[in-house]
């Protein structure tokens, strides 16, 4: 629905209220608030006596009420911090939050009752009232639908009529979640204590993570994304702290001795799911725009020491960037960045508030690495995409939630390379979410990027949906539409899209259109729905075969277990190059075809997907690939940078499809020992890596380890004096090959690689004051002096763990404890997850993912979950599964996980637990098939 659509008397009068004479309605409404709450004692939630006893018709609230404007007031009753004197009685820690809110919504069709969502929370007294003639209208009954649809439904004694407006107010309290969801309580320790008496370092803030389906866990509401909304905000918070909203503070007040108010400014109409808050003591640091005022919030210390600085140098840039690139300015006044202690996703794109976890934000000049600004660069760039796509245009429903994160994962490629194109970085992000997505899309459990909306309904479905597929699948399906129709018509398209649709909804149909529109206008050809409806509606992505002696090409679903039946096809964009030929380009069909431009000459290569433009995997006749593999080894610069690791990349799975010889796919790595270049060098090992998972506990892994030793000595040589001086190349895709050189060659036993990094490391432990080593090197060489080292280097990383205040340093010690060998440290490390004065619950999944991979752990790893899986699930379940199950590749453990999805409960884990499932069967048999011919060829090579 366009801006322009409606204004309500609703909306005039609200505005009347908060801005007209701010102050004086500001302090009535408090009154009002305080009033009202008074009633509500801080108790365990009630049950409602009437409920409902089976699932409701629907899981979808009805369209027959359109919300306009909501003002919510709202009281988190928590303490920021906890103050210890003598002789007096310390305040107990609070976890209550109340308030109150009226929405105010246009009827479109006659009825009785009003459904909205609310969960977890107690809702009384509520009152409808029609605003056309200011008459309340009697409630006959309320009740709580306790199933998975969250609805609240509100009976009528008389019908709203259709055409009428009205509004509802509700009082309700809920319990402030110490699970990283709803509003949310996070913790931190301050340095010092800043005045006599207080002794308690440790502070408290709150903060709230509404996506998907949590805003009806904060406040009674209509919580879909469709139905979008005018959000007047007031935060009642306790004094001497500063509330941050959606929108610029319009208002601030005290109240009494211990309580203050801030009211922000009417957010343009958006959906629930980006309403957002936090009441903390962070301390901003401004950036510098022409027109909105930028201020990133972190903890005082963190502040004051100047580690928001990076980040906020940037941000402007990249906001600056999109306005430019969307010729739609950024909607707001403001925009505020906050970085959390606790956050369950990376960072939240709440409009105008964009939460962030704090090692996505903080950057220490000499302490984090280099290569952590890209990290940074491309987190805020995604964010800040979000601001366009998916707040100014959101999705209809969340099956196509990819319109968003697809999105803004493609932005982003853009956003970091203007702001720093020493990162060259465009080329890295796109070949990462390439294979991430490759990986996932290559098993029948797979989903489409847009599957129907009816299988996208209860809340564990939505999660499932922020997945590889949604976020790089979705950036590379639209880098291939952009490489159809040209980056001036694609740019073109998207910004009629955005501009058409500003503050409304979207599907994929509406993109094609426009992209369809800027086609027409350019007079080009391409039918762009019909291109693109494959690849958004279908699972999976096909594997094209080229026969250079013929000129034959076809295309196949790709798939690991090569045996699935399938039907499907795609529309093929396909550019092609030749040895002594430029490029050519043509679409392939769903039926076979023959080019004559593909019948190889003598002793010519045919290289197809120039680029990786394509969401395609290329399989050639033995003859093209053989002539490849040769260029490679001879000049390997003949290839593009991006189809010399896509190569390997295509040889190695399609050896896992049994499509080719393993020992091709092999043969694809030998070039690499005069190969310094990081993308090639990062698909091998990405690669190898399954094939160390499939072995690492069999006689393959010795000889294995040989052949890597060898491949990585000159790319290890090549950084030696860098390495051993503790000094790392400018160039940023060097620094990526340094760290690549020493993990492959202290991992695989290169010897004075693992002497390299314990004397380092030993260094450190005895110098008790400096670390010698460059914030580049830190993660590997932590990682490879603990795993080299025994008890006495793996308490002294924990104690430096500990005490670290650095985010960054504190990331690659915790990653670097999960690499010992010793198994008594690792169960000791899977125990200290449970404890969130240890590990944070946020890292819970990550450091047991961690130590998962450790071959010494894998086992541990597992074990540990299924015995704590209500705990260390939360927010994560999904992505614990896919690391704990990695190595799977035998009977027994595919009873195990079998008996594991049948035993517990699932939740947004539940795809993940039966592509796990189809994932072993598939390494089962591959592995049954391809060891003795992997063994055979590891030895081979080290004979020679």
């Amino acid at each position: 629905m366009a801006k322009s659509s409606f204004t309500s008397k609703a909306i005039a009068s609200a505005f009347m209220i908060l801005t007209g004479s701010v102050i004086a309605g500001i302090v009535t409404m408090v009154i009002l608030y305080n009033t009202q709450i008074s009633s509500m004692n801080p108790t365990p939630r009630p049950t409602f006596s009437t409920t409902t006893t089976g699932p409701p018709p629907v899981m979808r609230l009805p369209k027959n009420l359109i919300p306009e404007t909501y003002t919510v007031f709202l009281k988190p009753h928590f303490y920021t911090r906890i103050i210890e004197e003598v002789n007096v009685t310390s305040p107990n820690q609070t976890m209550l939050f109340t308030g109150n809110s009226t929405v105010n919504f246009h009827c479109a069709q006659t009825t009785r009752t009003i459904y909205l969502n609310s969960k977890d929370l107690a809702v009384s007294k509520p009152k409808v009232i029609d605003t056309e003639n200011n008459n309340n209208i009697e409630v006959s009954a309320m009740k709580h639908h306790e199933d998975e649809s969250d609805f609240l439904e509100i009976q009528l004694k008389e019908a709203l009529e259709a055409g009428g407006n009205y509004s509802l107010s509700l009082d309700f309290k809920g319990e402030i979640s110490e699970n990283l969801d709803a509003l949310f309580v996070s913790t931190y320790q301050e340095g010092e204590p800043e005045f006599e008496g207080d002794t308690n370092t440790e502070r408290f803030l709150v903060a709230t993570n509404m996506e998907p389906t949590d805003a009806r866990r904060v406040f009674p509401c209509f919580d879909e994304p469709e139905m979008k909304a005018v959000f007047y905000v007031t935060i009642i918070h306790r004094r001497f702290t500063k509330a941050l909203g959606n929108e610029q503070q319009s208002a601030s007040n005290i109240i009494d001795e211990d309580w203050q108010y801030t009211s922000f400014h009417p957010t343009p109409k958006m959906s629930t799911y980006l309403v957002a808050f936090t009441v903390s003591e962070f301390k901003p640091t401004p950036s510098t725009h022409e027109r909105v005022t930028i201020e990133t919030f972190a903890r005082p210390e963190a502040a004051a020491a100047g580690h928001t600085h990076y980040a906020a140098s940037i941000t402007g840039k990249i906001l600056q960037f999109y306005e430019n690139y969307f010729e739609i300015n950024y909607q707001q006044k403001t925009l505020d960045q906050i970085a959390l202690p606790d956050l369950s996703p990376a960072a939240m794109e709440n409009w105008g508030l964009i939460t962030y976890q704090e090692g996505g934000l903080l950057y220490e000049e000499g302490v984090s690495s280099l290569l952590h600004k890209e990290v940074i660069a491309t987190l805020i760039s995604h964010e800040l995409a979000h601001q366009w796509f998916g707040n100014l245009v959101t999705m209809k429903w969340w099956n196509e939630v990819w319109l968003n994160e697809g999105f803004a994962s493609y932005m982003s490629y853009f956003a970091v390379d203007h702001i720093d194109p020493s990162f060259k970085a465009r080329d890295t992000f796109v070949m990462r979410d390439l294979h991430t997505a490759f990986e996932e899309d290559s098993l029948a459990s797979s989903h489409p990027l847009s599957p129907p909306q009816e299988d996208v309904q209860e809340t564990y479905q939505i999660i499932e949906m922020f997945d590889a597929i949604t976020y790089s699948k979705g950036a590379i399906v639209l880098r291939m539409l952009e490489d159809v129709v040209g980056e001036k018509v694609f740019q073109k398209g998207i910004k009629m899209y955005l501009s058409d649709f500003k503050y409304a909804n979207t599907d994929q149909n509406d993109l094609w259109d426009y992209i369809q529109m800027a086609v027409d206008e350019d007079s080009g050809h391409t039918k762009v729905a019909l291109i693109m409806k494959p690849w958004t509606t279908q699972i999976g992505y096909p594997v094209i075969t080229i026969n250079t002696t013929d000129g034959g090409i076809y295309q196949k679903h790709f798939l690991f277990n090569d045996s699935s039946e399938s039907n499907l096809w795609w529309h093929v964009p396909i550019t092609a190059m030749s040895d002594t030929s430029g490029l050519f380009s043509f679409t392939l069909e769903d039926k076979p075809e023959k080019k004559d431009t593909l019948i190889s000459k003598s002793g010519e290569w045919i290289l197809a997907n120039v680029n990786c433009t394509g969401y395609y995997r290329v399989n050639y006749n033995p003859e093209n690939w053989e002539r490849l593999l040769t260029q490679l080894e001879k000049d390997p610069h003949r290839i593009p940078l991006m189809n010399r690791g896509q190569l390997i990349d295509d040889a190695f799975n399609l050896a896992r499809a049994k499509l080719v010889d393993v020992s091709l796919a092999l043969n694809s790595t030998r070039f690499l020992h005069n190969e310094t270049a990081y993308i090639p060098w990062e698909s091998a090992v990405r690669n190898l890596e399954y094939i160390v998972l499939m072995f690492d506990r069999s006689e393959v892994y010795g000889p294995m380890q040989a052949y890597l030793q060898e491949q990585v000595k000159g790319l290890y040589s090549f950084f030696r004096n860098y390495t051993y001086y503790s000094k790392v190349p400018e160039d940023h895709s060097l620094q990526r090959s340094q760290l690549l050189a020493i993990h492959v060659a202290c991992s695989n036993g290169l010897p004075e690689c693992i002497e390299m990094a314990s004397k380092m490391f030993a260094n450190w432990m005895n110098s008790n004051t400096t670390n010698g080593i460059h914030p580049n090197l830190r993660s590997v060489i932590y990682c490879q002096a603990v795993a080299a080292g025994g008890g006495k280097e793996w308490e002294f990383a924990w104690n430096k763990f500990q005490s670290s205040s650095d985010t960054s340093e504190k990331e690659q010690l915790r990653k670097a404890l999960s690499c010992t060998k010793k198994i008594w440290l690792l169960n000791r490390y899977l125990e200290y997850t449970l404890d969130p004065e240890k590990i944070r619950l946020m890292d819970v999944a990550s450091t047991i993912n961690y130590i998962a991979k450790n071959v010494a752990g894998q086992a541990l790893a597992w074990n540990f979950v299924r015995a704590h899986w209500d705990y260390v699930r939360q927010g994560a379940g999904a992505m614990l599964i896919e690391g704990v199950t990695s190595r799977f590749s035998t009977q027994f453990e595919l009873k195990e996980l079998e008996h594991f999805a049948t035993d517990y409960e699932l939740d947004s884990a539940n795809r993940a637990v039966y592509q796990a499932i189809e994932q072993t069967k598939v390494n089962i048999e591959w592995v049954g098939e391809h060891k003795d011919v992997i063994l055979e060829w590891f030895e081979g090579q080290t004979a020679l």
